[in-house]
């Protein structure tokens, strides 16, 4: 039996959007509602019991108000910090969790040198770090990139260019792969490159996208509707005209396809 309730996104921001994009490229005929909690930016910074408590109230308003039948978790933060307890709470819901794609690394280009970008809280986190372990190339290096998400939240732009030069210095000329360890990190793969040189990106957006299909076929939960979908948009930004604009952005890389 098929289902028409949407499917539910969760973002620190609207940095999910690189994983909606995937997403909607394999189930463009599904419903989603996708959660922006632009009040809470960043994730990153926060303890385990803040992100698990904030994730907790989406999932809920998720599922009770839009009636959502699966999540997806994407915030690599909320994945690491959040998803053992929300799937142990809410264990009849289907819930994806996306992580950084290091696996990807092992698989197409293992000797190349790695660098790894993502929060501190992703990676201090134990998932993250069962991961790196099981694949480490040996060849690898975890940056921390504490503020990066906020700059591209914030479109401060000029300033995560000279935040990028100044991490990314001792990087220049000996990276071949680079790990983009947080769903914002994607929305600023141009300035990456222009610090780094001709690297070649590695997110689990599109891995993340696969499991969810995987998970709807098996659970009979696909939407039998043949036109395109549709998305709502919800963020928690103080005031509406802040809310506006954040719906403008995340529906303009949606529909430019920015990443």
């Amino acid at each position: 039996m098929s289902s028409r309730k949407p499917i539910g996104f969760l973002d620190s921001g609207i940095g999910g959007s690189s994983v909606m994009i995937e997403a909607l490229k394999l189930l463009p005929n599904e419903d989603y509602v996708f959660f922006s909690d632009s009040a809470n930016n960043p994730y990153g910074d926060k303890d385990d019991d803040e992100i698990i408590s904030r994730c907790d109230e989406i999932v809920d308003l998720l599922v009770r108000k839009k009636n959502c039948k699966a999540i997806v978790l994407a915030c690599n933060t909320a994945s690491a910090k959040a998803v053992g307890a929300l799937r142990e709470k809410y264990s009849d819901l289907p819930i994806v969790a996306i992580e950084p794609a290091y696996k990807m690394v092992h698989d197409e280009n293992p000797d190349g040198f790695t660098l790894v970008m993502a929060t501190r809280g992703t990676l201090e986190s134990e998932k993250f770090n069962k991961l790196f372990y099981k694949y480490n190339n040996n060849k690898t290096d975890l940056l921390a990139c504490v503020g990066m998400a906020d700059l591209i939240e914030q479109e401060r732009f000029d300033e995560l260019q000279d935040y990028l030069e100044n991490i990314l210095k001792d990087y220049k000329g000996k990276t071949s792969n680079v790990v983009l360890g947080c769903t914002h990190y994607p929305l600023a793969k141009k300035q990456i490159k222009n610090v780094l040189g001709d690297v070649k990106f590695f997110d689990g957006a599109n891995g993340v996208s696969r499991q969810l299909k995987r998970v709807l076929e098996q659970n009979d939960l696909q939407n039998d509707k043949t036109e395109q979908g549709k998305i709502d948009f919800i963020d928690s930004s103080p005031t509406e005209s802040e809310q506006e604009l954040k719906k403008k952005r995340f529906f303009k890389i949606i529909s430019e396809e920015k990443i």
